[in-house]
């Protein structure tokens, strides 16, 4: 038996249909480095998607790695409830420097347990003050922000949350966002002609809103949608005026990804929460973080007797490997100058999917942001599963592409190189013309 049918008798991948298998074998993976994985028949593939958006700086960097190797051999993970270490406050340093008020953060494993802690801090600051009529959530229509109970409750992508929903809180969902292609887009600077119907809504739950969510700037699980960002200041301005905590869920946004270290940096803006994970590590080791601002901290911080205490206990909270490596993961950022060659390379990733449609005549709407390019399919001939079926070429020719449905994009390492990039142009190019 191969590898394989051995894993298929017994593992269940994320985010598949596994029937599919049958059809489309696994791929084995040898090894991964830099833009690549490379599998166990020796194919290269490019990593388009950073390996769902994680390997910030490509695999195996070798810095991240050194510093892995470095914490191995102090120790790997002790309990963080009543314990410190040097890499963490160094860490924790480093990222209380990346805003003005979140100063005060929680350590946990995932984006999503990050989203929850946050939505829980949010609740409990309403019951330590009293405000128990500020109870509800509200995010944007097309949101997505995890998939654990709290998380999912207030995401909008039909295809995660819609078998769940009797078991989900319900939520509020903004209708309306306004969506545009790139930061040139008028609406990017002004949102005002659309701003009173969105008021409005908003207004309709000002006095029971505990926090709105947002991941600011781009939805990615609804298909990288880009918004304004004078929207996004609009809206920290109400949550303000109205004493609504707004959260930002920076899982895929944050470190870069859009261009500048946080995306609400785009709208000049201060969330009182932030979630940061995914580029944290560059993929090493899962960790997430909840920053807040010392506001809602000291509304916890009393004599333990008082009842005050936020119980949050995840195993590995702190864990000293992820930790080491995310803190060399922020240092490599700024040694590489990587803000700056995400930004060079800008303008070129979406010229480059232009031409893409243009060869093809099988793309519309294409936008961009930071080291973010998409576009929608066009399928006239109605062919089924045609994104599927775009992977599957895409593979062949040396290409990881998975698209989200009909949107098809690149979100590849923060770090890769123009020439990889054009290669991805012609591979992506050759898939799409290959499966119609």
């Amino acid at each position: 038996m191969d590898l394989v049918q051995r894993s298929l008798q017994h593992i269940w991948n994320p985010c598949s249909q596994m029937k599919d298998y049958e059809t489309y074998p696994l791929l084995v993976i040898k090894k991964a480095y830099g833009p690549y994985i490379e599998l166990e028949n020796g194919q290269k593939l490019i990593d388009a998607l950073s390996s769902w958006w994680c390997h910030a700086l490509g695999h195996g960097h070798p810095k991240l790695k050194a510093a892995l190797l470095e914490q191995v051999e102090k120790f790997q993970h002790v309990i963080f409830a009543d314990t410190t270490y040097e890499a963490i406050i160094k860490l924790s340093e480093k990222l209380a420097s990346m805003t003005k008020t979140l100063k005060h953060m929680a350590f946990a494993s995932d984006g999503s347990c990050a989203v929850e802690i946050a939505m829980k801090m949010s609740l409990h600051a309403r019951y330590l003050l009293g405000d128990k009529q500020r109870s509800k959530f509200m995010a944007l229509e097309n949101a997505y922000h995890g998939e654990t109970g709290l998380a999912l409750s207030v995401s909008d992508v039909g295809r995660f949350r819609k078998p769940y929903e009797a078991g989900l809180l319900p939520q509020i969902f903004l209708k309306g966002v306004p969506y545009v292609s790139d930061v040139n887009d008028p609406l990017w600077h002004d949102c005002s002609a659309v701003w009173p119907d969105l008021e409005a809504q908003l207004n309709q739950h000002a006095t029971t809103l505990t926090a709105f969510l947002v991941e600011p700037i781009v939805q990615g699980s609804a298909g990288m949608l880009i918004y304004s960002q004078d929207f996004l200041k609009r809206l920290r301005a109400w949550t303000h005026a109205h004493n609504v905590h707004l959260i930002a869920d920076e899982i895929m946004t944050g470190l870069g990804r859009t261009g500048l270290p946080l995306a609400c940096q785009h709208a000049g803006i201060e969330p009182d929460f932030i979630c940061l994970s995914k580029g944290l590590t560059s993929g090493f080791i899962p960790l997430s973080v909840t920053l807040t601002n010392t506001k809602i901290y000291e509304l916890f911080y009393d004599d333990y007797e008082q009842g005050k205490t936020f119980f949050y206990s995840h195993t590995h909270s702190g864990n000293a490997l992820g930790a080491a490596v995310a803190l060399a993961c922020l240092e490599t950022i700024e040694e590489e100058n990587i803000y700056q060659r995400i930004q060079d390379n800008a303008a070129f990733m979406k010229d480059l999917m232009l031409e893409i449609a243009t060869t093809t005549q099988q793309l519309t709407n294409v936008r961009h942001i930071g080291s973010i390019v998409a576009a929608d399919l066009i399928n006239p001939k109605k062919i089924p599963r045609f994104g599927h079926k775009i992977f599957q070429e895409a593979l062949k020719l040396g290409a990881f592409l998975r698209p989200l449905g009909n949107t098809l994009y690149w979100l590849p390492p923060l770090n890769i190189e123009p020439e990889v990039l054009t290669e991805l142009k012609q591979i992506t190019t050759t898939a799409i013309l290959n499966a119609r």
